[in-house]
């Protein structure tokens, strides 16, 4: 039962003569540390035989149809970390996505609490902050070392499903587009069409915990718990409270993530031509591609922001002769508010914490989710392997 032939470089016609494997494992083996390699539990010696060299998609296939009648090339053979039986491959990127998914909103949580409270557009006189460490320092002191994680639990219990569907859609509809549009090789329609179709069923799971999360997040929020909160809003509002802002959810991601996607395909063909494992350009790339399509569609996530918290001080503000607005309802209508009470310069508040927030969120996100696709086929090569040596003795 060998294992190191899966770690063993391939004879790549691409691959250079000067690349050093422990070097390149020992910095892999750094990145996988960071992102989490105590949630998997991998050890110092297996991340360190690790390498980032793993050869494309169409090779692993290809070495798959020819290795029952070349056995003796098999063993110097590795099977791209993307390449699994069509039956396993649906279920990896599932178990990838969710992963990946929970660790990128988990970790980024404090930042997008304090992006929630600086898109506030009538915000309290005591939640005014100047910039993100500003209102990290004062969250904290004020109202407790925890306040910047209230909501917490819904988002994990969202992420989790909606990034397994994200992801497994766009690995296929990407392959399936790509195969069609631009055989053989890499397109950025079907990249972008891809991104555009996860991102429906993205969003379908998460809006609702996007409504409990960012109404626990404003300050001075009268919810004790995420329950409270789910009970709440049914209560008063209804069941379709949890999906008012989904039209905009979907305005603001659709465009979002067909920038992201098309941005990180683009930069992993500059960066990483021949797509092997490697953490640094996953990283960099996800990064780029984040803070860029954040910038963008800012004044999306700014209504998108007031849709779903209904802020009161801006319900309380439109008033006209009848009352006030009970609740904002729409696209248009939270284009109307934003506009009204901020101006144009209303439709970018908070776009410096949703840069730095995107960004290490997009990072981690593809680094986890290729690193989890990694060792998951990895663990799926080896047993396929145990089971040809085991029929063959």
């Amino acid at each position: 039962m060998e294992t190191d032939g899966f770690v063993r470089r391939r004879r790549m016609t691409a691959e250079t003569t000067g690349n050093d494997p422990g070097v390149a494992g020992a910095s892999a083996g750094a990145e996988v540390r960071w992102l989490g390699g105590r949630f998997w539990g991998v050890s110092e010696s297996i991340v360190g035989s690790l390498t980032p060299r793993i050869g494309g998609e169409t090779e692993i296939q290809t070495v798959d149809l020819i290795r029952s009648a070349q056995d003796a090339q098999s063993e110097d053979s590795e099977p791209d970390y993307e390449g699994l039986p069509q039956g396993a491959s649906t279920s990896t990127h599932m178990l990838a996505g969710a992963v990946a998914g929970i660790m990128e909103h988990c970790l980024m949580f404090p930042i997008d609490c304090v992006k929630t409270r600086m898109q506030s557009l009538q915000p309290d006189p005591a939640a005014h902050y100047r910039n993100v460490m500003d209102a990290l320092r004062r969250i904290v002191a004020t109202e407790g070392m925890w306040r910047p994680l209230r909501g917490l639990n819904a988002t994990a219990i969202g992420a989790g499903p909606a990034h397994a569907l994200y992801f497994a859609s766009y690995e296929k509809l990407k392959k399936t587009l790509s195969d069609v549009i631009h055989p053989g090789a890499n397109s950025h329609l079907a990249n972008g069409t891809a991104g555009c179709v996860a991102t429906l069923l993205h969003d379908a799971v998460m809006n609702p915990a996007e409504v409990v999360k960012q109404r626990m997040q404003m300050y001075n929020s009268p919810y004790r718990g995420v329950l409270d909160c789910v009970r709440a809003v049914w209560q008063k509002e209804g069941p379709t409270a949890f999906y008012r802002s989904y039209t905009t959810q979907l305005t603001m991601n659709v465009p979002f993530q067909a920038l992201h996607f098309m941005t990180y395909e683009y930069l992993q063909e500059l960066l990483n031509p021949h797509r092997q494992y490697n953490p640094s350009s996953h990283m960099l790339s996800g990064a780029l591609a984040g803070a860029i399509a954040a910038a963008a569609t800012t004044p999306l996530d700014v209504c998108k922001t007031l849709l779903n918290t209904q802020e009161s001080l801006a319900l309380g503000s439109m008033s006209s002769g009848k009352g006030a607005h009970r609740h904002i309802s729409g696209l248009a209508h939270a284009f109307r508010t934003v506009y009204r009470l901020g101006g144009l310069r209303g439709f970018f508040k908070g776009v410096q914490a949703r840069v730095i927030y995107q960004m290490p969120s997009t990072a981690i996100s593809w680094s986890v989710y290729e690193f989890f696709k990694y060792g998951l086929t990895k663990h799926q090569y080896n047993k396929r392997r145990t089971q040809q040596m085991e029929a063959e003795m």
